[in-house]
């Protein structure tokens, strides 16, 4: 390689690390000015000041029950929920190559959604027992989708087409319970399995918000391995990967967030799908994903909660305007696969 043309490739990979910079920097900013709306904003408005005391543990009239107890806790579990679907969404798709292979897609949130509605129906459950049914059933079908699918290896395609599968079990298992419920049990089911910040508590948040402090750092310690696999099992092999293992720790770390951040904010459809291919589109696919994604899903739920909430002439759970945004991407993903002649 001449002088000249070492010069060009240097000066490309700084431009492009400056890039990716500033495309993080700019989405930490677009996260931060969000929350502060969230919780400035509402039926009545708090200045700045008044928020900053709150947050200070100052005692601010009106402000310390509104904001403190009810805008809080909602901001925050719409931020963490957002950081673990987004991580959790594009580590899956980094890892099996294929834009599909979402949580939203392979059957992950359904098992929550079923365990969840079986808990609420049938054993009429509420708070951490729901919580409990959602987290270990999405582990359990998490399992089960990856022991049937490996066959001398892990393929994405089998994998996606053994997850959807069993979402439609599932699926219609959470239809039939929903057919026998109760009116009063309907509603608050329905409320879940659409995705809803409502009545956040930080009962809810603090467990959402340690699963990501422990598996986030995790997985973010992985980027690196799973580009690399993304190379093919065979060639990151060959570079030292022990590619079985970090497909694993990213399975079990996936499923781990997206369980648990399902488990407290219900199944809010397609940030997992979406932050992904956001994040390549805006930092380009030099370099991981990860952390662009976990932004990229923060900003989503934090915008589209502010969003259902006060956007229109009435209230939507955050779960209808991620699918309202999410549904016509994945129809236009499938047909520009069959138009460029692929599979999935």
């Amino acid at each position: 390689m001449s002088l000249s043309t070492a010069e060009s490739v240097g000066r490309d990979r700084a431009r492009r690390a400056r890039r990716r910079r500033g495309v993080i920097g700019l989405l930490a900013a677009l996260i931060a000015a969000a929350f502060a709306v969230s919780l400035m904003v509402g039926r009545t408005f708090y200045p700045p000041g008044d928020v900053l005391g709150v947050l200070l543990g100052q005692d601010v009239p009106g402000a310390s029950f509104t904001v403190g107890r009810l805008r809080l806790p909602r901001a925050v579990l719409a931020l963490v929920a957002g950081l673990c679907f987004g991580l959790a969404g594009v580590t899956f798709q980094t890892l099996l190559r294929n834009p599909l292979a979402s949580p939203d897609i392979i059957g992950i949130n359904w098992a929550a959604g079923a365990a969840a509605t079986f808990a609420i129906v049938v054993l009429s459950l509420d708070g951490i027992g729901v919580s409990a049914f959602a987290i270990t059933a999405g582990l359990l079908v998490a399992g089960a989708v990856y022991l049937l699918s490996f066959r001398n290896g892990v393929s994405g395609t089998r994998l996606i087409l053994i997850g959807i599968g069993i979402s439609a079990m599932l699926e219609s298992v959470t239809s039939y319970i929903l057919d026998q419920a109760a009116s009063w049990d309907l509603q608050e089911a329905m409320r879940w399995l659409t995705g809803s910040l409502n009545g956040a508590t930080w009962g809810q948040t603090v467990p959402v918000a340690a699963a990501l402090l422990v598996i986030g750092p995790v997985l973010l310690a992985q980027s690196t391995r799973l580009s690399l696999i993304q190379l093919g099992d065979e060639t990151a092999a060959a570079l030292g990967v022990r590619v079985e293992l970090v497909r694993l720790v990213a399975v079990v770390g996936s499923v781990g967030l997206i369980a648990f951040a399902t488990a407290a904010a219900g199944p809010i459809a397609f940030v997992a799908f979406l932050s992904g291919p956001i994040a390549a589109r805006i930092v380009g696919r030099d370099g991981s994903l990860l952390l662009p994604a976990a932004l990229v899903g923060a900003l989503l739920v934090l915008v589209a909660d502010f969003c259902g909430q006060f956007a229109f002439g009435t209230r939507y759970p955050v779960g209808v305007i991620t699918g309202a945004l999410g549904a016509p991407y994945l129809v236009y993903l499938i047909v520009r696969t069959n138009r460029a002649g692929g599979s999935l």
